[in-house]
């Protein structure tokens, strides 16, 4: 125990030493807390419209203040016809066309169907889906307005009505700030936890201070030890600035118990920290230990769900999900801030991160070699 105290006495010094790092560590979460949940937002907003109005009548004037009036369209431009509308798109001025043709209005109500255009710039399928998705369904909501004023005018018989509420759990606002900052708090712990621990054992390599310790009778468990357990607490301290900058800035405050969300974090770090170790064990430079670490972060990162749904993955990318530790953190995050979920709910979280700690810790301590 005296011995794992020298050596955590000696990791604290190092860390406080590098007073750049330090800044870093504590810092980072504040600033990718403020910035990440604005800048990766997949709500469409203000796409950029424009109208080509042939019928110029009060339907065709209506449906175009719907589709401004629904937040997600912005209208640029009226143009008069179809190809200076498309020269905007050309120009990056305009993401949407709504062709409206000549006898839109006498159409939809002599014979009970028109047709518009839309075109869309599909640059980016994306965000040209979303908008014809969206414009789409605003067009839809118009018909049945129009049709239900209809049907209370003695012109057409009596039918019956369906009106459907819809209910948002756990998210009510569907405001995706709630989605993603549960990530990005997964997001910072493992950059803390892995990135830095990867370069440890490295950095004592590249200064020769490992070959002192090799010499000296200190167990290869009580080095892991000692090198796990400063970053441990750090990866925690980091979390904690990261719900307190999470209600401050947001409003977010876990539905569930924190002492659930710290226990599990905790388990996580353990897991994720062994690994990092182990990668350092490999590396004979702290160049190669930020290439391999950057390379399983990327794969974590990306395969983990904090930006696309693994639901939407391929088959062959759900199974490596099943090997991704990240991606349990950001699912019980997620579980925990917005669903409350307790620690039966998270059980199997729970024992699948328990054992993705015993894996990388055991094969960390067992390919750490004190000798060269």
């Amino acid at each position: 125990m005296r011995t794992l105290l020298f050596l955590l006495r000696k990791e604290f010094l190092q860390i406080f030493r590098n007073k750049l790092i330090l800044r870093l560590i504590f810092v980072m979460p504040v600033f990718q807390l403020l910035l990440l949940p604005y800048a990766a937002n997949y709500e469409m907003k203000n796409i950029l419209l424009s109208v080509v109005d042939h019928d110029h009548s009060e339907y065709s004037r209506k449906m175009v203040d719907k589709i401004t009036a629904s937040g997600y369209f912005k209208l640029v431009n009226v143009s008069q016809t179809y190809d200076d509308a498309l020269k905007l798109i050309e120009k990056d001025k305009a993401d949407l066309i709504l062709e409206i043709p000549q006898n839109f209005e006498k159409d939809l109500i002599r014979e009970d169907q028109t047709m518009v255009m839309i075109s869309a710039n599909a640059i980016n399928g994306q965000t040209a889906g979303l908008a014809v998705s969206y414009s789409n369904s605003i067009i839809r909501d118009f018909i049945n307005d129009i049709s239900a004023e209809w049907i209370q005018q003695p012109r057409l018989n009596p039918q019956p009505l369906i009106e459907v509420t819809s209910s948002n759990w756990f998210n009510p606002q569907m405001n995706y700030k709630y989605f993603i900052v549960p990530g990005v708090l997964a997001l910072l712990v493992t950059l803390v936890g892995f990135i830095l621990t990867s370069l440890n054992i490295v950095k004592e390599k590249e200064a020769g201070t490992i070959e002192q310790l090799n010499v000296t009778p200190i167990k290869k468990y009580q080095f892991i030890l000692g090198k796990l357990i400063p970053f441990w607490i750090l990866g925690m301290v980091v979390l904690s600035i990261g719900f307190l900058v999470s209600f401050l800035f947001y409003g977010i405050f876990p539905a569930g118990s924190l002492v659930v969300g710290f226990l599990f974090a905790g388990i996580y770090l353990i897991a994720l920290l062994g690994f990092g170790l182990l990668t350092s064990t490999f590396a004979e430079s702290q160049q190669q230990a930020m290439f391999v670490a950057y390379f399983f972060m990327m794969i974590f990162v990306l395969l983990g769900g904090l930006f696309a749904p693994i639901e939407n993955m391929p088959d062959w990318a759900k199974y490596l999900t099943y090997i991704n530790p990240v991606g349990y953190l950001i699912d019980a995050m997620r579980m925990l801030i917005l669903k409350g979920s307790s620690f039966w709910d998270l059980r199997m979280h729970f024992l699948i991160v328990l054992g993705f700690a015993v894996l990388f810790n055991t094969l960390a301590i067992l390919n750490y070699k004190k000798t060269t």
